[in-house]
């Protein structure tokens, strides 16, 4: 595939200098403290330096790159404040009445919505795959997996950090089938996502074979 005019980079290049600005302001003095915010942004740093390391050779259509810049501000609002303590999840409390913080199921949901166009992106343009329903049962599969690989990383970590650090980044509160209840939202997230948006996804992929 043939490179791409520097024009088709100018969204992607805004939306990355602005979440490098908000990491920078937000990581100076999170009150949940920098470990915490690290252990909740740096996946999200990581995925973004893959799609950096790749740019040149798989340029991902703009949806993806904007749907992966809302991931971000999904993860650092977390990162920030820990998930347990947002204020947008306090604020729902006190409306809604809910005997817990449920900003980290909004973090869940993403972690299915937002993956699921990168993952059907790669799947569309890398393999033989033809828009049907195995398209559609992969990607969700793919996310299931990725939702159960972040419950063991929580655990993993809540085993090794230090025991507040730990348990913040757990984020469990309380709640025994907390695990159970987030790989649900993120599959059901995935699920009702890929219907609804996958239109506007391939058009954005055409765009993208037109600036070839």
């Amino acid at each position: 595939m043939t490179a791409r005019p520097f024009s088709y980079f100018r969204m992607p290049l805004l939306l990355l200098g602005i979440v490098i600005v908000i990491c920078i302001l937000t990581a100076m003095d999170p009150p949940a403290g920098r470990l915490s915010w690290l252990l909740e942004v740096a996946p999200g740093i990581a995925g973004i330096t893959v799609l950096i390391a790749v740019h040149r050779r798989f340029p991902m259509s703009r949806m993806a790159y904007f749907l992966v810049f809302l991931h971000m501000l999904v993860l650092i609002y977390g990162g920030y404040y820990t998930y347990a303590r947002t204020p947008l999840g306090n604020w729902a409390m006190a409306v809604f009445g809910f005997s817990r913080n449920h900003y980290d199921r909004i973090g869940h949901i993403a972690l299915g919505v937002f993956p699921a166009f990168v993952i059907r992106e790669v799947l569309l343009r890398k393999t033989p795959l033809i828009r049907d329903g195995w398209l559609y049962f992969i990607v969700i599969s793919v996310v299931l997996a990725i939702a159960a690989f972040w419950e063991l990383l929580e655990w993993w970590v809540a085993l090794i950090a230090a025991s507040d650090v730990g348990t913040a980044f757990l984020g469990s509160q309380g709640d025994i089938w907390d695990a159970q209840w987030d790989m649900l939202l993120a599959l059901l997230g995935a699920m009702i996502a890929l219907p609804l948006l996958s239109g506007l996804h391939d058009r954005s992929m055409e765009k993208l074979y037109l600036t070839q």
